[in-house]
């Protein structure tokens, strides 16, 4: 047996220990699981929640714990990847929910909600003049394509390699045979040269290059400055729009992550968090380009939903951000977030292991690979097994994490959470480091 499939073998004995031992602990999510398969196709409605060998079903929610069906207890680190920054049970968001559903739950008409949220994204996000709600990310994203090709007469769509903008937008290596059917012209994420060329030659044809200034789904790799301030620069040149998707990075600074790094894009799409943790989404942008869809107009664009500006999301999102995640209480939080993701990456250095952890602010991401992370294309390279056993053995220390190894931050937790963290990190890496140092 040569070295490297030593290496998978003995990766792979231990993850199958692992869910052998994550089987026997929790009867009942799979008695769950298993019912659910004969109505949804693999018991499953949202791919991004399934792993091996089953997920666990969970039924109770509060502050920054969740509990399953077997009566485990965890600390949340899944965080709804990102969309449950309030924690499950927080009582300013629960009142006003409350208070919307007193009033009525749909009651066909504008309400006053509406426009105070929508002011309060036109104040804190700098680039945003005018907004209109959807009712996810995806939409969101589909919403400001169409809007740029309707806007300019164009067709083709810039988007990056790996990238994830919404169910029917991913761009996985592979590709998916469900995605929304645009001409896409695919760039690499962090590599200027290249993406500059690209733009040069389908630039006539470009309506508008879309990009996360931090790729969440992809493993939380921030997009550099350079990077970004040259999509600014090229597009600018050519009329393209350039869409910032802060459906994640939006709770990275109080004006999100073009806050950040000073960029200003065209149009930005939101979602996520926003909505206090009920179903969201919003796409925004410069006056001249969304004022297409002001109804006054005789020849303004069509924009439905039957849930765009529904009373109980407009009510969370905006006691969310008028009086809980204010400018000043997103600085700290995300200040925070990136002591503790030094603070792991530390104990991985510690132990010398390969390990890197990416990430800004209250989002991160554990890759199991020896070298940096830069782009997405590093982040594909890392070990599959590695990884899945330490979302197995993170679930047998009590921490609720992504199985892609993303951990997401949510207000209600303190040091404790944080220790608590730290200290179950680096169990694993004491526990697991013959294993870890083979990748």
């Amino acid at each position: 047996m040569n070295v490297q499939a030593q290496r998978n073998y003995g990766l792979e004995a231990a993850y199958d220990e692992a869910a052998q031992r994550f089987t026997a602990n929790n009867p009942k999510s799979k008695s769950v699981y298993d019912a659910a398969c004969k109505a949804l196709p693999g018991g499953n409605s949202r791919t991004v929640l399934f792993y091996s060998p089953f997920p666990l079903t969970l039924a109770k929610g509060e502050g920054c714990h969740v509990w399953d069906v077997d009566g485990h207890e965890y600390t949340d680190f899944v965080g709804e990847y990102t969309a449950g920054l309030y924690g499950h049970s927080n009582a300013k968001i629960i009142a006003a929910v409350k208070t919307a559903l007193d009033n009525g739950i749909v009651l066909g008409g504008h309400n006053e909600t509406e426009a105070k949220l929508a002011q309060m994204i036109v104040d804190r996000w700098p680039s945003v003049e005018r907004v209109r709600f959807t009712n996810s990310g995806t939409e969101s994203n589909m919403m400001a394509i169409v809007t740029a090709r309707a806007v300019t007469g164009r067709n083709k769509v810039m988007v990056m390699e790996g990238g994830y903008h919404g169910g029917v937008l991913s761009f996985r290596p592979g590709g998916t045979p469900v995605n929304a059917p645009f001409d896409y012209v695919i760039a690499d994420y962090n590599d200027s040269e290249s993406t500059r060329q690209k733009i040069a030659e389908f630039g006539d044809d470009l309506a508008c290059v879309v990009v996360e200034p931090m790729a969440g789904g992809a493993g939380c790799i921030p997009a550099t400055h350079e990077y970004l301030q040259m999509l600014r620069d090229e597009t600018a040149k050519r009329g393209i729009i350039l869409i910032f998707d802060e459906v994640m990075t939006s709770r990275l600074a109080p004006g999100g992550a073009q806050e950040i790094h000073n960029i200003m894009p065209d149009m930005t799409t939101f979602g996520k968090y926003i909505g206090g943790g009920l179903t969201f989404g919003a796409f925004a942008g410069r006056a001249d380009i969304m004022d297409r869809y002001d109804p006054r107009k005789p020849d303004s664009y069509p924009h439905a939903g039957t849930f765009n500006q529904n009373v109980l999301t407009m009510a969370a999102g905006y006691t969310g951000l008028s009086q809980i995640y204010t400018p000043e209480v997103a600085v700290e939080f995300n200040a925070r977030g990136d002591k503790l993701r030094t603070r792991l990456q530390g104990l991985a250095e510690k132990h010398a292991l390969p390990i890197q952890i990416t990430g800004m602010g209250s989002m991160m991401c554990v890759h199991f690979n020896r070298d940096p992370i830069h782009s997405i294309a590093d982040a594909y390279s890392d070990n599959g097994p590695a990884k899945d056993m330490f979302h197995l053995d993170m679930l047998t220390r009590d921490h609720y994490i992504a199985r892609r190894g993303m951990m997401v931050l949510s207000l209600p937790m303190g040091d404790a959470e944080f220790d608590g963290l730290a200290a179950a990190f680096e169990d694993f890496l004491v526990t697991r480091k013959d294993l870890l140092s083979q990748v």
